[in-house]
């Protein structure tokens, strides 16, 4: 799939805005295809950036019980954790022919692997989730705003505060 290309509907047709989005509809699309079309709204960079504010000050706020964490380490790593486990991940599957190999494996995954997830060994496979990105290429704005809602409520409940309380937290800082 090719990101969005900017168009402007005039003459009763949408004509490619620049030569970057002529170039880029040139290359995705042959000439006189059928295509669907439908318009993509952008979030907006202010709710966007509200949410690694309000993820900043919870991390601040995590209980010393959760210093040890992997994922308490960084603001960044706390968001990783709550995506993965309010479902905004992908998950991969390792097949192992003992349940004493899916350990070694895990183990080894763990210390192999450069950013945050979770490695699971279950059984004789090893399960490894890693977050969904968030950018505007990953997630259009609906996709963004569920996970957004999900993690604030995940992330609330972790600290013991109100999904509320945690988004106006970034406000008084």
């Amino acid at each position: 799939m090719t990101a969005p290309i900017l168009c402007r509907w005039t003459d009763c047709a949408f004509h490619p805005v620049g030569d970057y989005h002529l170039r880029a509809a040139g290359a995705a699309y042959e000439e006189g295809g059928l295509f669907r079309m439908a318009p993509v709204e952008d979030r907006s960079t202010a709710t966007h950036n509200h949410q690694f504010a309000w993820i900043s000050e919870a991390w601040k706020s995590l209980p010393d019980h959760y210093a040890g964490e992997p994922w308490s380490v960084t603001p960044e790593t706390l968001r990783k954790y709550a995506l993965i486990r309010t479902g905004f991940c992908s998950t991969q599957i390792y097949a192992c022919g003992s349940k004493a190999e899916a350990r070694r494996w895990a183990a080894n995954l763990r210390g192999a692997i450069h950013e945050f997830c979770i490695v699971v060994p279950k059984e004789t496979t090893v399960q490894v989730f890693t977050a969904k990105s968030q950018s505007r290429r990953a997630m259009d704005k609906a996709e963004f705003q569920a996970s957004k809602e999900a993690i604030l409520d995940f992330i609330a409940d972790l600290i013991g505060v109100e999904p509320e309380t945690l988004a106006k937290q970034q406000e008084a800082a």
